[in-house]
This record gives structure tokens, sequence and C-alpha cells, in this order.
């Protein structure tokens, strides 16, 4: 029996925090939704997770459901109601994805600047002086760690599944080929330190297997946990360049 390459892992923080960064990718106003946008890119973003074999926590599908039942809402007329004299009108159904949406957003900004203020103040140092070394090449920039989230790779994935054609069998039975993580790291390390000016994102994955793409994905996560390697976007929907991270 084959088996799939179920994996967990804890970089997702949650639907909110997925929707807020489609929010920020697509330029949404957070104040007026666009409910059957947002639910199109929300379900491309399952559909993707689906295919990389990602364990996806059910609060994922619980927003889901939330997303379609309210652009069903919506879809039907507004309807106003005479209350004494006086008119009602039904409340706006994205109202309170709004509200959560907008509290989160709140807690995350905090977060932030706490945690931006904690590195500042690591930074802070003393030491003796230091001679000056001069060196004839020239010197290369120092990487650091890019501030590229979870769903930046997921949207790159996007991209590539679409590009991508899986490899037919030609047999009704097919050998599966496993691929060990670690192997796969060491191949990816390979690849990246020898282009010190960085690694095209979609040059890592050669080939159009689904066991090789999901595993070099997996791969590609945990060196950047491991803070060996960092990805890069110039801005919204560019390509993703990889380089190796130096502390």
């Amino acid at each position: 029996m084959n088996q799939s390459y179920t994996v967990k892992i804890d970089a997702f923080e949650g639907p909110l925090d997925l929707l807020l960064h489609l929010i920020n990718r697509y330029e949404i106003d957070i104040y007026d939704i666009p409910v059957a946008e947002i639910t199109e890119q929300y379900m491309a973003y399952i559909h993707t997770m689906q295919q990389l074999e990602l364990d996806i926590a059910s609060e994922y599908l619980v927003m889901a459901a939330t997303l379609i039942a309210i652009k069903s809402q919506m879809l039907l007329p507004n309807q106003e109601l005479e209350v004494e004299d006086e008119e009602y009108e039904e409340e706006d159904p994205r109202e309170e994805l709004m509200r959560r949406l907008i509290e989160y957003r709140k807690y995350k900004e905090a977060a932030q600047d706490l945690k931006d203020k904690e590195e500042e103040a690591n930074q802070i140092y003393t030491r003796p002086p230091q001679p000056i070394e001069t060196d004839e090449k020239e010197a290369q920039p120092i990487m650091t760690q890019g501030d590229i989230t979870i769903y930046d790779m997921i949207g790159a994935m996007q991209k590539l599944l679409n590009k991508k054609k899986w490899e037919q069998p030609l047999e009704t039975r097919v050998q599966r080929q496993e691929i060990p993580i670690q192997e796969r790291m060491d191949e990816v390390m390979t690849q990246v330190k020898s282009t010190p000016h960085g690694l095209r994102f979609f040059d890592l994955f050669p080939q159009p297997t689904r066991s090789h793409i999901v595993v070099t994905f997996i791969a590609i996560l945990e060196l950047m946990k491991n803070r060996e390697i960092l990805c890069e976007q110039s801005k919204h929907f560019e390509e993703l360049v990889v380089y190796k991270l130096e502390e």
C-alpha cells in the first residue's frame, strides 16, 4: 500500500492570519471585504496545502465554511423590516469577520513591535576595538533572516503546481520512490551554496513528480526553520529567490 507524505508543521498561525495575508497581498480594504474574491483566494491556498499533503487544522476548514456561508448571504437581496415606524436594515454578514480581523491585526502588530524592540535591544553591546582587515575581493553582503511567511511560500507553490505537469505512469502498478527528507535537505543546501547570488525558487523543483515536489517543499521549510537558508521576494507576485543564511 502506498503511503502519502502527510506532514504537520507548526509554521501556520491560523485562518485569520491567512486571511490577513490575502488582504495585504491583494491590497483589499479590510472595511469592505469582497467576499467572493477573498473566498476564491482562500480556497486556492487550502487546495494547494492539500496538494502538498500538509496536515490542515480543522479551524482552516471551519473558516472556509464560514466564508462560503457569508458569500451565500451576500448573494441574497437586502431585506429592510419596518419596526415601530422605523426601518431596520439587516447587519452586514461580513461585520463579525471584519471585527475579528481588525482585532487580530492589532494583536499581531503589537507582537511585531515587541519583537522589533527585543531585536533592537539584542544589538546593543560593546566589545574591544578590532583591527580593520582589507580584502581585495569584493565583500559579499551578509544575508539575514527575511520576512517571507509560510503563506508566501504556498503562493509560490500555487504557481509551481499550475506550471508543472505530473508524470503519467506507464503501468497500472507504480513503484513508489521514497525520498528521505534529510537527503533532499542536503541536496538543496548544495544547490544554494553553489549560487551565492541567489537561486530561483522554481529551480529547486526539476522533477515534476508529486513526491519530489512535496519532499522538496518540506526540505525547504525545514532549512528555513533551522536558519540555514532564506527566501526573499522583491515585491508581491514576484518570484522567490533562495539564499544561504549567514548569522
